[in-house]
C-alpha cells in the first residue's frame, strides 16, 4: 500500500479514537481501515495503537508518529498549494480560533466576508477563552491577545488592547467615582472568570504595579455576563477595552481609574509557519490583518 495512504488512515483513526470513526471520515470500509493500520505497524515494526472494546488510544510511539505524520501532511498540502500557483483560488476547509467575545465582535464579520468572497471554502470557528494549540487542535489561523511565547508560529501584530474598569453613568452618579484602586473596596464589583481565573486585579501607575484582591459580589464565567451586569448599572467590572468599545462609544459605560490601567496587550494573527501558505490561509490572513488593523477598537 502507498505509504502516505497508510499514514493518512492512521491519523484519521488516532484523531477519531475509533476505527469506525476513522473509516467514516475517510469514507472507507472498517476492514480496509484496520488492514491499513496493521500494514503500517508491520512496516514500522512497532505498535501504534492500543485497541480496547470502547476506544482506541495511541501508544507512546504512536503519539510521536502522529505528531510527525500531521506535520508531513501539512507540508504536502502546502506543496500542492504552491504547485497550483500563488494565484490559486482559495478552496477547502479553513479552521479559525479566537477568544469568545473577540470572535463574536471582531472575527465573525471577517469570516462572513471571506466566505462570501470565496464560495469554494467552508469555515469552522472555535471561539474559546483559552490558549489553543493550532497544530494539536487542527487550527489554521488564530487570534491571540497578550504576549506570545517563542514558537514556530508566524505572528502578525494587528493592534493592542488594555484592561479597563467600567461602570454605567447612573451607577457612578449614585455611588461615586473611585479615584484609586483602593476605593474599589467601597463598590459593588463584578468579576469575569473568563478574563482572569483569580480575583486579583493588577493595576499600574508610574511604573509600579499594585495587585488588589477584590471581593466581587458577582462572579460570572463569561465576559458577556460581566458586561451586561455593568451595563444594567449593578456595579463596576473590569474587561478588555475592545469588549466594551461599543458601550463606551454610545455612553452606556464610562471608564474609571484610567491612570492605573497599565501596559497595553498586543493582538496578533497567528498561523503555522511554512515555506508556502495555502491559498485559503494566505487570503484569510491577509483579509484579517487588513480589517483588524483598521478597527478603531484595537488601535
Amino acid at each position: 500500500m502507498n505509504r502516505f495512504h497508510l499514514m493518512n488512515v492512521f491519523v484519521a483513526v488516532a484523531e477519531a479514537e475509533s476505527f469506525a470513526g476513522g473509516a467514516r471520515h475517510l469514507k472507507m470500509s472498517p476492514p480496509a481501515v484496520t488492514r491499513a493500520v496493521v500494514a503500517l505497524e508491520e512496516r514500522l515494526g512497532v505498535r501504534l495503537l492500543i485497541r480496547t472494546t470502547r476506544v482506541v488510544r495511541v501508544t507512546e510511539a504512536g503519539a510521536r508518529y502522529l505528531e510527525d505524520a500531521r506535520r508531513i501532511m501539512i507540508e504536502m498540502e502546502e506543496a500542492d498549494a504552491a504547485a497550483a500557483g500563488i494565484n490559486a483560488t482559495p478552496r477547502g476547509q479553513l479552521a479559525v480560533t479566537a477568544p469568545v467575545l473577540f470572535g463574536k465582535l471582531c472575527v465573525m464579520p471577517i469570516i462572513t466576508e471571506y466566505q462570501s468572497a470565496f464560495e469554494q471554502t467552508t469555515v469552522s470557528a472555535l471561539f474559546v477563552d483559552r490558549v489553543v494549540n493550532l497544530v494539536d487542535e487542527g487550527m489554521d489561523v488564530g487570534i491571540r491577545i497578550g504576549q506570545l511565547p517563542d514558537s514556530s508560529l508566524r505572528a502578525i501584530r494587528v493592534g493592542r488592547v488594555r484592561r479597563v474598569v467600567v461602570g454605567a453613568p447612573a451607577y457612578l452618579e449614585k455611588h461615586g467615582i473611585p479615584r484609586t484602586p483602593d476605593d474599589l473596596a467601597q463598590h459593588r464589583l463584578v468579576a469575569s472568570s473568563g478574563l482572569s481565573p483569580t480575583n486579583d486585579w493588577i493595576f499600574q501607575s508610574a511604573g509600579e504595579k499594585q495587585t488588589l484582591r477584590i471581593q466581587p459580589r458577582i462572579v460570572v464565567n463569561t465576559n458577556d455576563g460581566a458586561l451586561e451586569a455593568a451595563r444594567q448599572g449593578y456595579g463596576l467590572t473590569r474587561l478588555l477595552s475592545y469588549q466594551v468599545a461599543p458601550q463606551l462609544a454610545s455612553g452606556e459605560l464610562k471608564t474609571v481609574l484610567g491612570d492605573y490601567e497599565g501596559t497595553d496587550l498586543p493582538v496578533h494573527v497567528i498561523h503555522s509557519e511554512g515555506r508556502h501558505k495555502s491559498a485559503k490561509i494566505r487570503s484569510f490572513v491577509d483579509l484579517a490583518v487588513e480589517r483588524l488593523r483598521a478597527d478603531k477598537a484595537l488601535n
